[in-house]
């Protein structure tokens, strides 16, 4: 099944369906905008998110980002919601939805929300509504489907934050600044790699930004930047043939060797041992 809604005047997309072609994507192969929101209602599966393998297990939503490669074990059990930036820009509409940051681009990544049979009836009744929606081609149709596009999105949000480890301690305000932190990280982790850049974006010191996540058990704005920088490098490695040199330039290093000496500490790997290891597999 695959349904699809495309704006013509603005390009905007949505589809939600369970073909495989759109539960598998390129990621950084692919210049894209879409993010998905992927459904398992059926049997565990597994699900290989830039080449790590997990297990979607049953009766849980995964959120998945348009720079992520990704491609399912049994897709045609899975139901997908897509859309790009032209239909609905997550970082323009934070307001309305508040995910950015934490559901999309945040800390737990992958991240696999668990679905009571409550919230299984509430999102498959939304998604009778969309599919009917599909049919009906009129100039309302694109914000019905925003709309329920919305809903899913704040639902999903609302049983993610419930399920973060010491939620109640997870403030609006602490949740929004780490949403910030997050936000600021993903558009700037290639040239800013120190913790003084996102803090002082935040109007705090880095003492006070890693005080509030040690509070709420997350890791550390530096690590988060090394992991950052390490996911970066490691799609390069598994899906482009560009050089170590041409990958430590475009991170933001000062020297290959530098990046060099950076990728084997938080690997345990050479660059070139990682991307044999990738090839053989």
């Amino acid at each position: 099944m695959k349904l699809e809604y495309i704006n013509e005047k603005t390009k905007g997309t949505f589809v939600v369906g369970n073909d495989e072609s759109i539960l598998t994507h390129g990621g950084i192969l692919r210049d894209s905008t879409i993010n998905s929101i992927v459904f398992n209602f059926q049997e565990d599966q597994l699900a290989f998110i830039d080449e790590v393998k997990y297990t979607f297990p049953k009766n849980t939503v995964l959120p998945l980002m348009a720079n992520q490669n990704f491609r399912f074990e049994s897709p045609e059990q899975l139901i997908a919601w897509q859309f790009n930036r032209e239909f609905y820009c997550i970082v323009d509409h934070d307001a309305e939805v508040g995910c950015v940051g934490f559901l999309f681009y945040g800390i737990c990544n992958p991240m696999f929300i668990g679905l009571s049979q409550q919230d299984i009836d509430d999102i498959q009744l939304t998604g009778q509504f969309c599919e009917s929606d599909m049919q009906v081609r009129d100039r309302m149709q694109n914000e019905m489907l925003r709309t329920l596009l919305k809903r899913i999105i704040i639902s999903v949000t609302r049983l993610a934050r419930t399920q973060t480890a010491d939620n109640v301690l997870l403030t609006d305000e602490k949740l929004d600044l780490i949403r910030k932190f997050n936000l600021l990280l993903e558009g700037n982790f290639k040239t800013e790699h120190e913790v003084r850049f996102y803090a002082g974006e935040l109007n705090k010191s880095p003492k006070t930004l890693s005080n509030v996540f040690s509070l709420l058990k997350f890791p550390s704005p530096s690590s988060l930047i090394q992991r950052r920088i390490m996911l970066e490098a490691k799609r390069y490695l598994h899906y482009t043939d560009k050089s170590a040199k041409e990958i430590a330039y475009q991170l933001g290093f000062i020297s290959p060797a530098h990046f060099s000496r950076f990728f084997k500490l938080h690997s345990g790997d050479t660059i070139s041992a990682f991307r044999d290891k990738h090839e053989q597999n």
